[in-house]
């Protein structure tokens, strides 16, 4: 089986470095290179050009978001759905706010990487000084750099609220989210279920925030295995 992975802001492939391993054999893994576009169409094209004709999508974060977009706007391209730690609804007013912040700072300063501040906004507190997780984000961030940050903050920062339209995917869908991300509270995405309740949810309880492909990814291998075999 074919799965296509959508990585979030400012990833790429390495996002699942820490999971890939832990599926076994059975899937080929193929990566949309979402940091290439320079506008919320060309995501969307991005996706479309690079998943397979009836997709298997799994998403993270940004990249979940905008599989949601793909799946209701091409029902017949996708053959299922795997969400993690985004909510259909969007960014949260709090984490806009921060973006408009950040984006007249980035635009005048040399970009490093992430912030501390940052890092404990997307990591579980027991993360923060784990290398296997940080540097991966650290490599991304300054790898991928300013331009590509630049682009997907002002692009998607006004995303409209999909929730009440989930009910529409046809495709089987799981969402995995964790009650400790900052970013996407996990009360949004329990009201997925309302609106599509055929939708596996599973809530991560403990061990992990936002990043969860990198701190939680034996949990979330177990899962996407038992919904896929």
């Amino acid at each position: 089986m074919r799965l296509d992975f959508v990585p979030g802001t400012l990833c790429d492939e390495r996002m699942w470095g820490r999971l890939l391993p832990l599926l076994g054999d059975g899937f080929e893994f193929n990566h949309v290179p979402l940091h290439k576009a320079r506008s919320r169409a060309q995501m969307q094209e991005l996706i479309g050009a690079h998943a397979a004709p009836k997709a298997n999508l799994v998403a993270f974060s940004l990249g979940a978001y905008l599989a949601v977009e793909f799946a209701l706007a091409n029902p017949d391209r996708v053959n299922s759905l795997v969400i993690i730690a985004s909510s259909a609804k969007g960014l949260q007013e709090k984490e806009k706010a921060t973006r408009l912040r950040i984006i007249p700072l980035l635009e005048k300063n040399h970009y490093t990487g992430m912030t501390q501040m940052r890092l404990r906004e997307i990591l579980a507190p027991e993360h923060m000084d784990d290398p296997a997780i940080v540097d991966v984000i650290q490599a991304m961030a300054v790898e991928l750099g300013k331009d590509v940050l630049l682009t997907q903050f002002r692009t998607t920062i006004e995303r409209p609220d999909l929730m009440s339209r989930t009910g529409e995917l046809r495709c089987p869908v799981m969402i995995v989210a964790s009650e400790q991300d900052k970013l996407v509270p996990a009360d949004d995405v329990r009201e997925f279920t309302t609106y599509n309740p055929a939708a596996q949810l599973h809530i991560l309880t403990e061990g992990t925030g936002h990043m969860i492909p990198l701190e939680a990814p034996q949990a979330l291998a177990a899962r996407l295995l038992a919904f896929y075999l």
